[in-house]
């Protein structure tokens, strides 16, 4: 890991105010830890931006198991997609839902198409995608 260097930020007091309550919040030790956090979730933007790049990313997907076909249109979604999909974890919320975390890798824009294709199934009630990083680039 590279040394750590120290800079300065100007911020506007009540900016600052609100920042320190959001971190204190959150569990930060410190304004640096969050800060960092911030950068690394910039510069996996800019990872994302490049289409050729390798990447890695997170659907969530909340769904009510009876509705028509969308069990079996999501495994057929999953078995089209299987060399971009690295791992699933299914779990019963209660009866009728369900929650599908599917895990992605493999091209920006591959993985973009196929976690919008993914998140827009029909009956799916949330869906959410989190763009990730194989880390390789952070440090």
């Amino acid at each position: 890991m590279d040394k750590c260097i120290r800079f300065g930020i100007s911020l506007p007091g009540k900016m600052l105010k609100k920042f320190d309550a959001d971190i204190k919040k959150r569990g930060y030790a410190n304004r640096s830890e969050a800060i960092r956090d911030l950068i690394r979730n910039r510069l996996v933007e800019t990872e994302w931006e490049k289409d050729d790049r390798e990447t890695a990313a997170a659907v969530v997907l909340v769904y009510d198991h009876h509705k028509t076909d969308i069990s079996e249109n999501l495994i057929q979604q999953q078995h089209a997609h299987h060399d971009n999909i690295i791992a699933t974890m299914h779990s019963h919320l209660d009866h009728d839902n369900c929650m599908e975390v599917i895990m992605l890798r493999g091209k920006a824009s591959q993985i973009e198409k196929l976690s919008n294709q993914l998140v827009s199934t029909k009956n799916v009630k949330l869906g959410r995608y989190v763009p990730a990083t194989l880390g390789d680039k952070l440090e």
